[in-house]
Protein backbone atom coordinates (compact mmCIF):
# COMPACT_ATOMS: atom_id res chain seq x y z
CA UNK A 1 0.00 0.00 0.00
CA UNK A 2 1.09 3.68 -0.53
CA UNK A 3 1.76 6.43 1.38
CA UNK A 4 0.34 9.90 -0.50
CA UNK A 5 2.21 13.49 0.74
CA UNK A 6 1.15 16.54 -0.82
CA UNK A 7 2.88 19.55 -0.77
CA UNK A 8 3.72 22.46 -3.15
CA UNK A 9 1.91 20.56 -6.06
CA UNK A 10 4.62 17.74 -5.13
CA UNK A 11 3.25 14.03 -4.17
CA UNK A 12 4.90 11.39 -2.56
CA UNK A 13 3.97 8.07 -3.79
CA UNK A 14 6.54 5.92 -2.15
CA UNK A 15 5.37 2.76 0.29
CA UNK A 16 8.14 3.34 2.55
CA UNK A 17 7.89 6.93 3.38
CA UNK A 18 5.31 7.47 5.72
CA UNK A 19 4.65 11.36 5.56
CA UNK A 20 2.01 13.54 8.42
CA UNK A 21 0.80 17.53 7.42
CA UNK A 22 -0.61 19.47 9.70
CA UNK A 23 -1.62 23.35 9.52
CA UNK A 24 -0.67 25.86 11.95
CA UNK A 25 -1.12 29.28 10.92
CA UNK A 26 -2.14 28.67 7.13
CA UNK A 27 1.40 27.39 7.25
CA UNK A 28 1.53 23.45 6.29
CA UNK A 29 4.71 21.46 8.02
CA UNK A 30 5.90 17.59 7.72
CA UNK A 31 6.17 14.98 10.26
CA UNK A 32 8.01 12.41 7.63
CA UNK A 33 9.68 8.82 8.51
CA UNK A 34 11.29 6.49 6.15
CA UNK A 35 12.19 2.69 6.20
CA UNK A 36 14.95 3.07 3.74
CA UNK A 37 15.86 -1.14 2.78
CA UNK A 38 19.70 -1.72 1.95
CA UNK A 39 19.83 -0.87 -1.11
CA UNK A 40 18.23 2.33 0.00
CA UNK A 41 15.43 2.62 -2.42
CA UNK A 42 13.27 5.00 -0.25
CA UNK A 43 16.22 7.27 -0.28
CA UNK A 44 16.92 7.13 -3.68
CA UNK A 45 13.49 7.89 -4.29
CA UNK A 46 13.30 11.13 -2.35
CA UNK A 47 16.84 12.22 -3.71
CA UNK A 48 15.71 11.70 -7.32
CA UNK A 49 12.31 14.06 -6.50
CA UNK A 50 14.62 16.76 -6.09
CA UNK A 51 12.32 18.19 -3.49
CA UNK A 52 13.13 20.94 -1.15
CA UNK A 53 10.75 20.21 1.77
CA UNK A 54 11.55 23.65 3.98
CA UNK A 55 8.71 22.76 6.13
CA UNK A 56 9.72 19.31 7.58
CA UNK A 57 10.12 19.56 10.93
CA UNK A 58 11.28 15.59 11.76
CA UNK A 59 12.46 13.13 9.80
CA UNK A 60 12.56 9.62 11.31
CA UNK A 61 13.15 6.14 10.71
CA UNK A 62 15.36 3.27 10.13
CA UNK A 63 17.86 4.32 7.29
CA UNK A 64 20.17 0.64 7.09
CA UNK A 65 23.26 2.62 7.29
CA UNK A 66 26.04 2.15 9.23
CA UNK A 67 28.29 4.89 9.96
CA UNK A 68 31.23 6.46 11.70
CA UNK A 69 29.15 9.61 12.04
CA UNK A 70 26.61 8.75 14.44
CA UNK A 71 28.23 5.55 15.26
CA UNK A 72 31.47 5.75 17.37
CA UNK A 73 32.02 1.92 17.99
CA UNK A 74 32.02 1.49 13.82
CA UNK A 75 35.01 2.84 12.19
CA UNK A 76 34.16 3.36 8.42
CA UNK A 77 31.58 5.92 6.31
CA UNK A 78 29.97 4.92 3.27
CA UNK A 79 28.31 6.36 0.49
CA UNK A 80 24.70 5.95 1.66
CA UNK A 81 25.82 8.54 4.56
CA UNK A 82 26.34 11.01 1.93
CA UNK A 83 23.18 9.98 0.54
CA UNK A 84 20.92 10.44 3.72
CA UNK A 85 22.56 13.47 4.86
CA UNK A 86 21.86 15.30 0.81
CA UNK A 87 17.96 14.67 1.77
CA UNK A 88 18.19 15.80 5.10
CA UNK A 89 20.18 18.59 4.27
CA UNK A 90 17.71 19.63 1.42
CA UNK A 91 15.16 19.80 4.40
CA UNK A 92 17.11 22.07 6.41
CA UNK A 93 17.00 19.49 9.28
CA UNK A 94 20.73 18.13 11.24
CA UNK A 95 21.04 15.11 13.63
CA UNK A 96 19.57 15.24 16.51
CA UNK A 97 21.89 13.77 19.16
CA UNK A 98 20.46 11.88 22.33
CA UNK A 99 20.92 12.78 25.73
CA UNK A 100 21.52 9.21 26.50
CA UNK A 101 24.09 7.93 23.83
CA UNK A 102 22.69 4.28 23.54
CA UNK A 103 22.56 2.15 20.87
CA UNK A 104 19.20 2.81 18.73
CA UNK A 105 18.82 -0.85 17.47
CA UNK A 106 19.11 -3.87 19.15
CA UNK A 107 19.57 -6.90 16.91
CA UNK A 108 17.39 -10.24 17.31
CA UNK A 109 20.38 -12.36 16.20
CA UNK A 110 22.93 -13.20 18.81
CA UNK A 111 25.84 -13.38 16.47
CA UNK A 112 25.18 -9.97 14.96
CA UNK A 113 26.55 -6.89 16.66
CA UNK A 114 23.95 -4.19 17.73
CA UNK A 115 23.90 -0.99 14.93
CA UNK A 116 22.53 2.79 15.08
CA UNK A 117 20.77 2.92 12.35
CA UNK A 118 17.30 4.37 13.65
CA UNK A 119 17.74 8.15 13.26
CA UNK A 120 16.41 11.74 14.43
CA UNK A 121 16.87 14.30 12.19
CA UNK A 122 15.11 17.67 13.42
CA UNK A 123 15.39 21.44 13.10
CA UNK A 124 18.45 22.58 14.83
CA UNK A 125 17.04 25.98 16.38
CA UNK A 126 13.76 23.29 17.83
CA UNK A 127 13.53 23.09 21.45
CA UNK A 128 14.08 19.40 21.39
CA UNK A 129 16.96 19.53 19.20
CA UNK A 130 19.76 17.25 20.70
CA UNK A 131 17.05 16.79 24.21
CA UNK A 132 15.54 13.15 22.97
CA UNK A 133 16.37 10.60 25.27
CA UNK A 134 16.08 6.83 24.05
CA UNK A 135 14.94 3.93 26.65
CA UNK A 136 16.86 0.51 25.34
CA UNK A 137 14.67 -1.23 28.26
CA UNK A 138 11.31 -0.20 27.20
Amino acid sequence: MSNFCLFNFLIFNHRNVSCVSFFNYRSIYFLINIYSDLSQVALNYLKDTEASISNALIMTGDFNIKNSLWDSNFPYHFIHSDLLMDVVDSMNLELSKSTNQVSTRYSDNQQDSNLVIDLIFLKPNSSEYNKNSIYPDW
